[in-house]
């Protein structure tokens, strides 16, 4: 049986807008296992990136709990929560998010940095997740002087480098034309047959059926769970 890695029980969400209060979240249940790739669809207001924030240790749930490898999050300091989720999740962002000033390698390098890791191991792990989708050939180059979707798989590559337990891609492909999506996309169903753990937000089903199972969010429930015909 499959080691669940992430596991939500009753998580809410609440946010103070003036005098009104949002409740994002209502009580959402879920379970990954190690080896999975998850999509979470929904239309707009669903709370599908309130649920991402908080399964990436970004934010904290209102109510309920989330664990990760059977740790109670709620238990960790700020402190603590920061080294799981540099150590455990590896993000990939609709935008990027890469330091413009920095070149290709040194921004993978940039959780390795934050973990402590010693300059030569960080260059030689770096080198390597950054060969492992492509960009061997653009290791000195900045964002600038790369297209989008090269600029994607240097968001991978350093989601990667950490070896975290589970990688979170939010919209991914959201940016990217058809041709491109299609190649970010192949990389992700290539980690996933690698053995990473993969939970995507997406609002394109046609990126969603990568995933082997569908988790349906709207008015911040989970409104049903459709499994991929492989």
């Amino acid at each position: 049986m499959a080691e669940t890695l992430l596991e939500a029980r009753g998580v809410t969400k609440s946010y103070q807008m003036g005098e009104s209060v949002v409740h994002a979240l209502r009580g959402i249940d879920l379970a990954v296992e190690a080896g999975e790739y998850v999509a979470i669809m929904g239309p707009s207001g669903s709370g599908k990136s309130t649920l991402m924030h908080i399964l990436g240790c970004l934010d904290r749930p209102t109510s309920g709990a989330l664990f990760i490898k059977g740790v109670d999050t709620k238990t960790l300091k700020d402190n603590a929560l920061a080294e799981t989720r540099n150590s455990e999740i590896g993000f990939v962002f609709q935008d990027f998010y890469l330091l413009p000033r920095l070149t290709v390698l040194e921004n993978v390098e940039i959780p390795l940095v934050y973990a402590g890791v010693p300059r030569a191991e960080r260059r030689a792990r770096a080198t390597r997740v950054l060969s492992q989708v492509g960009l061997q050939n653009r290791l000195g180059h900045k964002p600038s002087e790369l297209s989008g979707g090269q600029r994607q798989r240097v968001a991978i590559a350093r989601a990667l480098v950490n070896e975290p337990s589970i990688i979170l891609a939010d919209e991914p492909t959201g940016n990217l034309d058809s041709v491109t999506g299609s190649e970010i996309r192949a990389i992700f169903s290539e980690l996933n047959a690698a053995g990473n753990t993969i939970i995507m937000v997406t609002h394109e089903r046609e990126v969603a059926l990568d995933a082997q199972r569908i988790i349906h969010l709207k008015d911040g429930l989970v409104e049903k769970v459709e499994a991929v015909a492989v």
